[in-house]
């Protein structure tokens, strides 16, 4: 992550999010982590969007981070759990607060039936919280997700890349690493 944040020149921690719907299909979308640490990686949404019910209805993720500039990239996999309610805060504390209020505005995943409508709920909101403060929404928080799998790849000339793969059972085993054929 600290060679992508020096190579990279937009969005380092932009990572690919794949979750599964109800019926089993998969869906991904682009999000921004905001957290990584020895239990996972971290990640803030609206609860009701649809990544947040699909997390609810099957908790386990994979994502997908891609760094062209470093002809890298990384595959994560495992279940997800909510953050604490103070790592929420926390986070949410630190957004700008035009994020802040569009963390309220937002029905995020719903049909939108226009800009205009968007734009009404930015200043419904603006006008609602004036120059106070703006809590954190109840249906938005952060979801960490606790690596099972981690694939790490590098590109390779003739295509013989390398891959290096990271597996354990569950949280509390140690980590077994293996090689894979490109």
């Amino acid at each position: 992550m600290a060679e992508a944040a020096r190579s990279e020149p937009n969005d380092p921690n932009a990572v690919c999010l794949a979750t599964s719907t109800p019926d089993g299909r998969p869906s991904a979308r682009m999000v921004l982590l905001k957290g990584v640490d020895a239990r996972g990686f971290v990640f803030y949404t609206n609860l009701e969007s649809r990544k947040g019910g699909e997390l609810a209805a099957n908790p386990h993720a994979a994502m997908c981070f891609h760094w062209k500039t470093l002809a890298r990239s990384v595959r994560v996999e495992g279940r997800v759990e909510r953050v604490s309610e103070a790592e929420a805060d926390a986070y949410y504390a630190s957004r700008a607060r035009g994020s802040r209020i569009g963390a309220w505005a937002s029905r995020q995943s719903r049909p939108l039936e226009g800009r205009f409508a968007l734009e009404k709920a930015v200043a419904e909101q603006t006008l609602r919280f004036g120059l106070g403060e703006i809590p954190r929404p109840p249906f938005w928080s952060g979801f960490r997700l606790l690596p099972a799998r981690i694939e790490l790849w590098r590109d390779m000339p003739f295509r013989l890349h390398e891959r290096r793969v990271f597996h354990r059972l569950d949280d509390a085993a140690g980590w077994e690493v293996e090689q894979l054929y490109p």
